[in-house]
């Protein structure tokens, strides 16, 4: 392991937004024929295309709680509709509406020198309810949850959900980037962050091992080695799979079959765990197969991005993914 805390930090925040990005043309296929036949072999930025064959946007609902919460503005008129790309409008290289949120968390970050929850909000709630701010179609549930309850007059830090979805924790990464140095502060501050949006011991408890890995790695301890030692320790349920025994099989077995590949944080972060310990020694082909995996691969690919590059820096992935990313994440270290 090369560099110091800040170059580690750096890293991570840009593997978070590099992961993301590569899987977002390929997000939430479960059909593996299908992603291969309409995309082929993903090994740069893609922009996605219609039809998107395994889409439940045709499904998902959200009516309007009232005058100033509409959250769907433009895209309102692709819910309920077959076959709709859930990110159809983005570019290659461009990434998705959770992303984007974390962008917002580091520029207030910036902003404040630190975190401020209230701040964080404002900014989210002005973002989310004012149109032609993003070009993502889909809006996960706990979005709609949140400015549900916000409508009902419920105070902002009030509105989050249980939730279970392994796309709440992308947005802890940037406290745990900014805070490395404290590891109390950065712990407590992620999930506080956390419970705004995404509530419930679930969420509490797949969080706590991210902000470890993240923690100890960023402060020079070798992925691979953290992850051993939890798989050694059991300290968490997340660890607690016969991860060795599945070298033996073909990553699409080992989630697929073993895992799901949906975004259910009970399988979607040892999935995460499992590539990042077989693909330590080379991040840019487990980030390529994370992709090809399906399912919840967009949220598994940015955590799986940040565990890499607080491993390794920038330098872990391929320069093409560093000039290629639609918009690179703001400096915060």
């Amino acid at each position: 392991m090369n560099g110091s805390p800040d170059i580690r930090a750096h890293g991570a925040l840009w593997g978070l937004f590099i992961g993301d990005a590569l899987s977002m043309p390929v997000h939430w296929y479960y059909d593996r024929n299908a992603l291969q036949r309409d995309y082929g072999t993903i090994r740069d930025y893609l922009a996605p295309h219609n039809p998107h064959p395994d889409s439940i946007l045709w499904r998902s609902q959200f009516i309007s709680p009232g005058a100033g919460y509409d959250i769907l503005h433009d895209q309102r008129p692709f819910w309920g509709q077959r076959g709709i790309h859930y990110h159809q409008f983005l570019a290659a290289g461009e990434n998705t509406l959770n992303l984007q949120c974390a962008r917002l968390l580091i520029n207030s970050l910036r902003h404040g020198n630190g975190y401020d929850a209230e701040d964080f909000l404002a900014r989210y709630i002005a973002f989310m309810t004012t149109p032609g701010n993003h070009r993502d179609t889909y809006v996960e549930e706990y979005h709609r949850h949140f400015f549900t309850r916000l409508a009902g007059g419920l105070p902002p830090h009030r509105c989050g959900v249980p939730e279970k979805h392994i796309g709440g924790l992308v947005g802890i990464v940037p406290l745990v980037a900014f805070y490395r140095e404290d590891l109390s502060l950065a712990s407590t501050q992620a999930q506080v962050h956390l419970n705004l949006t995404h509530r419930g011991e679930r969420m509490s408890s797949a969080a706590a091992v991210v902000i470890e890995i993240l923690l100890r790695v960023i402060g020079g301890q070798a992925l691979r080695d953290v992850l051993e030692e939890g798989m050694i320790s059991q300290r968490s349920p997340y660890y607690g799979h016969p991860f060795r025994q599945w070298q033996k099989f073909p990553d699409a077995i080992v989630i697929g079959r073993h895992l799901s590949p949906a975004c259910y944080v009970e399988d979607a972060l040892p999935a995460v765990i499992y590539l990042a310990w077989k693909y330590a020694h080379d991040p840019a082909t487990g980030m390529i197969a994370n992709a090809h995996l399906g399912g919840d691969n967009a949220h598994r690919g940015a955590l799986l991005g940040a565990f890499f590059g607080a491993d390794g820096g920038i330098q872990a992935f391929p320069d093409r993914w560093v000039t290629g990313l639609y918009e690179p994440p703001p400096e915060l270290v």
